[in-house]
């Protein structure tokens, strides 16, 4: 089995090893209030296809709408997280972990609302029905770890998780034991 990368999370909530993306949207966080849940997602944009911007654009504003016909439906959304892992593993950081990104929208857990209040919110490439890849499992077992080392990370659980009947993602390919296998992470 592959060993996870060493990653750390700096006092200001970047992190170093990742490439730094600024998604305009984002702000604070309530007073006082340190991540403690860590929310995982599954996007691809277009639906299904890997490897282009239209992420990094989603979370940017900047969404070409002529580029594809489903941007269209989606263009005025105002959505972040804090890291995107994509396929190949490769890193990208658009929120510090420090504020507030935007994306797990309406949802609760353990009777807790505004997920993204007290969450870090962590998008893998990927669809609900495609594998994800070893990388992106040994990426995200490595960042979960630099997570709980800077902050009260008390469980790691799916988007759907948060938002039921709402949302689907990561979806039922992403395989919770095999990241489990990886890092000590609770999902509840």
């Amino acid at each position: 089995m592959r060993t996870s990368p060493t990653l750390a999370v700096a006092p200001n909530g970047w992190v170093a090893a990742a490439t730094r993306i600024a998604s305009p949207n984002r702000d604070a966080r309530p007073r006082r209030t340190a991540p403690s849940l860590v929310v995982v997602h599954g996007i691809s944009l277009p639906p299904g296809t890997f490897g282009g911007d239209g992420v990094v654009r989603l979370f940017t504003n900047s969404l070409d709408i002529g580029a594809h016909p489903y941007y269209a439906a989606i263009a005025s959304l105002r959505v972040s997280a804090h890291f995107f892992i994509r396929r190949d593993a490769a890193l990208l950081q658009f929120v510090p972990c420090t504020e507030r990104a935007w994306h797990a929208g309406v949802s609760s857990w353990r009777g807790r609302e505004r997920c993204n209040d007290f969450s870090i919110g962590i998008e893998l490439e990927g669809a609900d029905d495609i594998a994800y890849t070893t990388a992106q499992y040994t990426l995200l077992a490595a960042l979960l770890q630099a997570l709980k080392r800077r902050y009260p990370i008390e469980a790691a659980v799916g988007h759907s998780d948060v938002a039921p009947g709402r949302k689907t993602d990561p979806g039922p390919a992403f395989d919770w034991d095999r990241l489990a296998r990886l890092v000590r992470v609770r999902r509840l």
